[in-house]
Formats: structure tokens, sequence, C-alpha cells
């Protein structure tokens, strides 16, 4: 199945970002309250590129400002209040996506029939537009479709560092592109594998099952969505240090996952389970064939490959 991405996938501003007003800004009878230039910082950003950001100033007065009406306070540290608000729109980064592939419920086995589809990748940005002075965006993201693409090199090194989210895209069932670069990076995926499984996921779980807790205290309820997929987490990492191989759909853990999801367990016996899950996740730890770091060179050499096909103009001729 082919998906279209937004040629201004890059372009969302998120909340707390400081920009610069390109326009004088008006109070309600139309008088000027602040000259153009004036900085100012979001407090909402839109789902899209249709409607307003919410910008608040130094005084406290909060306006409605469309995307052409503000630039990044970094931007505009480097191109002032030119036509071209930023380098990055000039590129089609939809055309330097690498790899992209399916998560969430699709590829976990736990979707109905009004599950989104979790579209994440990665893409390589042209050389020219990594070498300037603008930098490339390490994380592309459109939230109207909920998919997000990964820089490669933030990519490479959240891998290494075991994170959940990015080694499940290296082993989802469910690819939908991937270019000669992309089948040679799910090929040497095995390289990111480590003991920082351990580390990395068990903290997680940890620290989020505290915070669950006390909203179990102080609201009377939890996420249920959100304790499954701590309990999925933990299955999925004792999984990959006894296999060595990160399992994204859960296969036969599915009924006590939906059971779960759906409120049909008391949070006590939900809170044993995870005590069990952790017992099995330690011992997984010590009998693990996994090294104690991933291999750092392995990915260090396929990033420098990629950086060099672009400088070359080869990633057409790879695909």
């Amino acid at each position: 199945m082919s998906h279209r991405l937004s040629n201004n996938l890059a372009v969302i501003i998120p909340a707390g970002t400081q920009v610069v007003s390109r326009i004088e800004i008006k109070g309600n009878a139309g008088r000027p309250i602040h000259p153009a230039g004036v900085v100012g910082i979001i407090t909402a950003s839109p789902a899209d590129h249709v409607h307003c950001y919410r910008v608040r100033f130094p005084d406290g007065y909060e306006v409605s400002l469309r995307r052409h009406e503000i630039i990044t306070l970094k931007d505009f540290q480097v191109t002032g209040l030119s036509d071209q608000y930023s380098i990055v729109e000039q590129y089609n980064l939809r055309e330097c996506i690498i790899y992209r592939c399916v998560v969430g419920s699709r590829a976990y086995g736990l979707e109905h029939a009004g599950s989104d589809t979790d579209r994440r990748g990665i893409y390589l940005p042209p050389a020219d537009l990594h070498w300037s002075l603008y930098g490339v965006p390490e994380q592309l993201e459109n939230p109207e479709s909920q998919d997000c693409y990964w820089e490669l090199q933030k990519f490479l090194v959240l891998a290494l560092k075991a994170n959940p989210n990015v080694l499940e895209c290296l082993y989802s069932p469910i690819v939908e592109h991937a270019d000669a670069l992309g089948r040679e990076l799910v090929a040497i995926r095995a390289a990111f594998l480590s003991k920082l499984v351990y580390q990395t996921y068990n903290g997680y779980v940890l620290s989020q099952f505290k915070k669950l807790g006390q909203d179990l205290r102080t609201r009377g309820e939890v996420k249920w969505k959100h304790v499954m997929h701590l309990i999925r987490l933990l299955l999925q990492g004792i999984a990959t240090l006894r296999e060595g191989y990160v399992p994204v759909h859960t296969q036969g853990h599915r009924e006590e996952l939906l059971a779960i999801l759906r409120g049909e367990r008391q949070w006590e016996h939900v809170d044993q389970r995870r005590l069990e899950l952790h017992r099995e996740f330690d011992a997984a730890a010590v009998a693990t064939t996994l090294p104690d770091r991933p291999d750092y060179q392995v990915a260090n050499r396929f990033l420098i490959k990629a950086r060099r096909a672009m400088v070359a103009g080869e990633k057409n001729e790879l695909t």
C-alpha cells in the first residue's frame, strides 16, 4: 500500500518554542500592541498546517497566528525576517525516507475495527541541508496522520540506547517501504541489541508504574491502555534477552493484554503480574547471550556509508 506524505511534514512547531512575529501585533480595537519582531512563546500548536498557533508575549497577551506569520527564534537569528523563513521548507523531505513501517496496535496484533494506523520510519537528509547552517530536523512529524520519521543519525543513536520505540521499528512485521539502505539497516538490526535492553525497558516500566500507582491513590483510576503497554514492554524485553530478537507481535499474550486494556483485571492482580515479570526479566538478564553493549562500529560504518551515498548522489541509484 502506498502512503503519501505532506510536503510540509517538518514545519509543525511544538508548544514551548520561542518564536518571532513577522507581523505587527494588534489588540481587539486594532491598536498596535507589539511591533513586528517581538519574541513570544507558542502555548498551543495546531494538528495541521491550516489552523493557527497560540502565541503568548512577555506581557501575557496571547494571539492566534498562522505559520507564515511566525518564525522560530533559532531560525530568525540566522535568517531574519526574510521571505525564506525556513530553508528546510525548500526541500521535499518525503523523498528522503529510506524506511517506513507500521507500529502500534496493528503491529502488536491488538488492533480492532477503529484502530489507527501508526507509521514510523527513517529519513536520510540531503547532504547540502545537513551541512548547512540550518541543520536538519531530528524528527519529522505529521500529527494529522500520526506519522513520525527520525533523521538517520538520531535513529541510530536511539537504537544503540535500546529505545523500545526505535527497536520496534527495526523488527516491525509490517514494513511498507525500504530502499536499499533501509533493507541494509534491517539486515544489521541485531547489532543494536545488547544488555542495555534490560536497563532501558526495566527502568522505564518501574518509573511509569510508580506514577500509575500515584494516579490510583490520588484520582482513584488509571489509564488501562498505559498499564497494558507497560506489561507488553516487559514481555517484549524478556523475550528479547532470551531470544536475541524483538518480538513486536504479542502472539500468545494477546488475550491477557486485551483483558488489561479493557480494565478487566484488578490493579492488585496486574501489579503482581508486573512483579512476576520483573523477576523473569532479572533472570533473563543474567542468562542472556546478548553483549554488554551494542556494536557501535557496525552502526557507525552504516551511517558513514549512507552519508557518502547522499554526497555522491547515489541514493536513488541504490533503490
